[in-house]
């Protein structure tokens, strides 16, 4: 089998592949989103598109150090056309989700595969999400119990969890919505001999 390695020590992408019976090692990509992020908007690339570039160029990052298959990964939120990263502090959590509620946003999901600094296979999947319009005491109990853990997710939420009490539907993967597009992915990487077939 070929080696895998994620581009990521994403604890929840990590649990996702090994849940899924994926062997692999961890490496971070060195990429600064950030800094990359910014060029991709100010070039007017829509928040699926970020996303998909940002799981490239962090595959790449890493497939150029190690052998084997790379698998790169991004997620972004998009609300109006708008891309929303994730939160800092209790507040704007909260912020967040008073902003989302009652209405729908859409959740791009995108993985890469590649090999010695090429990509050879990449996938993005979108999900839409709508928040129910809940209430100021159930917003509130529900960040006492969660506080900041829910700030690693950037639509403030861990669907996995109490997090989809905050929602009327769900239109879509729900791997991906929790990071990482998976039933694509395992196909892939038998594609690529890195699982048995």
């Amino acid at each position: 089998m070929i080696p895998v390695t994620l581009a990521s020590e994403s604890r929840a992408r990590g649990e996702l592949l090994r849940a899924a019976g994926v062997t692999f090692a961890s490496l971070t990509s060195g990429v600064d989103e950030a800094l990359e992020k910014a060029g991709l908007l100010a070039a007017r690339v829509s928040p699926a598109e970020v996303a998909a570039a940002l799981a490239d160029r962090k595959a790449v990052s890493v497939s150029r150090r190690t052998s084997g298959l790379v698998i790169g990964a991004d997620q972004t939120l998009e609300v109006d056309g708008g891309l929303y990263d994730k939160t800092t502090t209790l507040e704007d959590t909260r912020r967040r989700l008073v902003q989302l509620r009652g209405r729908a946003h859409s959740l791009h999901a995108a993985v890469s595969l590649a090999r010695d600094g090429q990509v050879l296979w990449r996938n993005l999947t979108t999900v839409t999400l709508t928040m129910r319009d809940f209430s100021e005491a159930f917003l509130d109990s529900y960040l006492a119990r969660n506080g900041q853990a829910v700030a690693s997710s950037v639509g403030a939420y861990h669907l996995e969890g109490e997090g989809v009490q905050l929602f009327e539907s769900i239109e879509g993967d729900y791997f991906a919505v929790l990071g990482l597009p998976l039933t694509p992915l395992l196909a892939a990487l038998r594609a690529h001999h890195a699982m048995p077939s």
